[in-house]
C-alpha cells in the first residue's frame, strides 16, 4: 500500500510496511502427485488420522508424500491455541480419541517407514495435555515396527513437568519442541507458549534423558533481526539442543502475520554456518524447510556427528 501526503516542500510517497510482499522465485513448491502420494493419502482417510502436512499446509506435502513419510498429527485436529502463523483449526476439541495410538502405528507399518514423526495439537482441555497419547503412540509403533525411529514433536503441556516425564519415558528416539520465532517476536507469533518456558521444557528433556537428541526450529520473516537469530541460536544451545531447523514464514492466510520478509538461500546457507559453529549436531536450512522436513536424514546425520565428537573427546 502506497501512502501519500504533502509538505512545504511537496508531494511524497511512503510505502507501508505492513504490505503483502510478493513471493520471490526461490519460493517454488514442487507438485509430484504419483501412486506413492494418493496411496499415503488414502491410507490416512482410511483410518481417520490426521497429517501435520495437510492441517498446517505443509509446502513439502508433495515431496514427502512421495518419498513415503509423513508427520502424523494426534489428538484431534483442533487446536486450543490460535498461534497467528498456524492454519491449524482452533477451538474447544470434541475428540480423544484412545484407540489413536494403534491406528498411527497399523498405518505406519503399512507405509514401513523408517522413521516416524509424532506432533499434536496444543490439548490444553486435557489434564495431561495429551501426554498419555504422545507415550502411547510411541509404544505401539514400536511394537509393530522395532527397528523404526520415532520423533515426537511436542507443545509445552503449559510446563508441566509430570507431562513431558510422560513423554520422555516412552524412550522416543528424538524430543522436538519448537521456539518458532526469537524471543522478542514470540508473544505475537506464539499464543499462550512462552519462549522461556520452550527453553525450560527442553532443558528439563535432557535433564531427564541425556541421551536423547533434542530438537527445535526457528521460522524466519515475522519481524526478528539478524542477531537475535543468532541469539535464539545461542539459547539452544545453552540447553544443550542438538538439532536446529530454520525455514521461511509464509502467510497461509489473510488473516495469519503478514511475511515481513523472505530471506534468500545464501542467508540460510550463513545460518547453517553459524548453527554449526555454535555445535548443533544437525542444521537443516532453507526457504521451505520445515520440522519434520527430512528428518530421518537429521537423524542419521545428528549421530554421525555426535559420534565424531565422542571419539574426538576420547
Amino acid at each position: 500500500m502506497k501512502l501519500t501526503f504533502r509538505s512545504k516542500a511537496g508531494f511524497h510517497t511512503l510505502t507501508n510496511r505492513t504490505a503483502k510482499q510478493p513471493k520471490p522465485d526461490w519460493i517454488k513448491i514442487k507438485l509430484t502427485t504419483g501412486e506413492d502420494y494418493q496411496e499415503i493419502k488414502g491410507m490416512m482417510r482410511s483410518k481417520t488420522l490426521h497429517t501435520v502436512c495437510e492441517e498446517a499446509r505443509c509446502p513439502n506435502i508433495y515431496e514427502c508424500w512421495a518419498n513415503r513419510t509423513a508427520t502424523f498429527m494426534i489428538l484431534g485436529d483442533i487446536c486450543t491455541r490460535a498461534c497467528r502463523f498456524c492454519a491449524v483449526n482452533t477451538g474447544l476439541p470434541t475428540e480423544l480419541d484412545l484407540l489413536e495410538p494403534e491406528r498411527v502405528a497399523e498405518a505406519a507399518e503399512g507405509m514401513q517407514l523408517k522413521h516416524c514423526v509424532v506432533t499434536s495439537v496444543a490439548r490444553d482441555d486435557l489434564k495431561d495435555g495429551g501426554a498419555a497419547i504422545f507415550a502411547g503412540t510411541v509404544a505401539a509403533i514400536r511394537k509393530r515396527l522395532p527397528l523404526c525411529s520415532v520423533e515426537v514433536l511436542i507443545p509445552d503441556f503449559l510446563g508441566d513437568r509430570e507431562s513431558l516425564e510422560t513423554v520422555m519415558n516412552s524412550n522416543p528416539d528424538i524430543l522436538n519442541h519448537n521456539i518458532e520465532t526469537v524471543e522478542r517476536m514470540s508473544d505475537r507469533v506464539r499464543a499462550r507458549a512462552k519462549y522461556r518456558r520452550s527453553l525450560e521444557l527442553l532443558r528439563r528433556a535432557k535433564e531427564m534423558k541425556p541421551e536423547i537428541p533434542t530438537k527445535s526450529s526457528i521460522m524466519l520473516g515475522v519481524g526478528e533481526q539478524w542477531e537475535e537469530i543468532l541469539q535464539a541460536m545461542d539459547d539452544l544451545r545453552a540447553v544443550d539442543c542438538d538439532i536446529l531447523t530454520l525455514g521461511q514464514y509464509l502467510q497461509p492466510s489473510p488473516k495469519h502475520l503478514n511475511v515481513e520478509k523472505y530471506y534468500p538461500p545464501e542467508d540460510f546457507a550463513l545460518l547453517k554456518e553459524e548453527g554449526l559453529k555454535r555445535g548443533f549436531s544437525h542444521v537443516e536450512a532453507g526457504p521451505l524447510v520445515r520440522s519434520s522436513y527430512r528428518a530421518h536424514e537429521q537423524v542419521q546425520s545428528a549421530a554421525a556427528a555426535r559420534e565424531a565428537r565422542s571419539v574426538s573427546q576420547g
